[in-house]
Order: structure tokens, then C-alpha cells, then sequence
């Protein structure tokens, strides 16, 4: 599957990257009710920091940025599956697909993990800059202030040139 499609199906929710149960059943070619029972079974591989059922607010939010109706749709709030989440979903659906699927979702997570270290070290590289440049500004100015002090301090000269007659 390619990286991209996979990459728009994971959301940021409670500051964890995540990816909806409806979601992944859709890649792995399954029903969303026999995702979830089969998560149901096995809940206690599952801690809070692998999955978590949304609440209806961040489902709402959610929604939003899907642009979908409140008409139809699902009765139950989605689980949000981290990637450790999904990496044990793969001990629990066994089956080829699966496998292939979490081997995908898993480099979208790394793609995704890569991309936001390259950012904070653009980020860092940038706030040296700005330091670097205001610290060279601030000598500029201070030169300028000492030049304009001092002019007024200058004995008075005899001017040079042709005069006037």
C-alpha cells in the first residue's frame, strides 16, 4: 500500500499519532465490528498508550476535518490505535493481509517520525540564525549610538573650500 494514502489516515489525538479502528479494518479488508471484537478478545494486549476509545468531542473534531455528515455513519466512537497499537494488531488479526498491511502502516510511522526530526533540526538552525543575527544587530546599533554621541562632542572645524564672494 502506498506510504501516502497511509500517511493521511493518521491523525494526531491527545499528542499521539494515531490511526482509527475504520480505518485500519478498511486496509486490512475486514469489517470494523470484527476489528474490534477481535481487539475486545485480546483488550489486555492492548494498554492506554497502544489504543483508546475517542470521546465524542475529539470524534467530533475529527469529523470536521473528514467533512462527513452526522447522518449514518458509525453508532459506536472509534479506537484510536498508536503505532505500537497497530504493531500488536498484527499479533491478533494473523493473517497474510495483516502482515502486509502492518508492515506498511509501520514505515509510515518512521516516514512520518523522520519528517519530524528534520523539522525540529530546521527549527533549531533557525533559532540559532536569529539569535547569531539580533546579537550582530545589537552591535551594529550600539556602534551607530556611540558615532552619534560622539559627533556631538567633535570640535567645530574650519570649513573647507572656495568661499563666496
Amino acid at each position: 500500500m502506498e506510504l501516502q494514502i497511509i500517511q493521511n489516515k493518521i491523525f494526531e489525538v491527545r499528542g499521539m499519532r494515531v490511526m482509527l479502528d475504520f480505518d485500519l479494518a478498511e486496509m486490512y479488508e475486514t469489517e470494523t465490528k470484527r476489528l474490534k471484537e477481535a481487539v475486545r478478545r485480546n483488550i489486555n494486549r492492548f494498554p492506554p498508550d497502544f489504543m483508546f476509545e475517542l470521546i465524542s468531542e475529539e470524534w467530533q473534531i475529527l469529523r470536521t476535518q473528514f467533512a462527513t455528515s452526522s447522518w449514518g455513519g458509525a453508532r459506536y466512537l472509534p479506537f484510536a490505535f498508536t503505532e505500537q497499537g497497530v504493531a500488536m494488531l498484527a499479533s491478533i488479526l494473523n493473517s497474510p493481509k495483516a502482515i502486509e498491511i502492518n508492515i506498511s502502516i509501520v514505515r509510515a510511522f518512521i516516514a512520518l517520525r523522520q519528517y519530524a526530526l528534520g523539522y525540529a533540526e530546521l527549527n533549531q538552525k533557525l533559532e540559532n540564525f536569529m539569535i547569531e543575527t539580533n546579537m550582530q544587530f545589537s552591535d551594529i546599533y550600539q556602534a551607530l549610538t556611540e558615532m552619534a554621541d560622539q559627533k556631538g562632542t567633535a570640535k567645530s572645524r574650519n570649513p573647507i573650500g572656495y568661499l563666496k564672494k
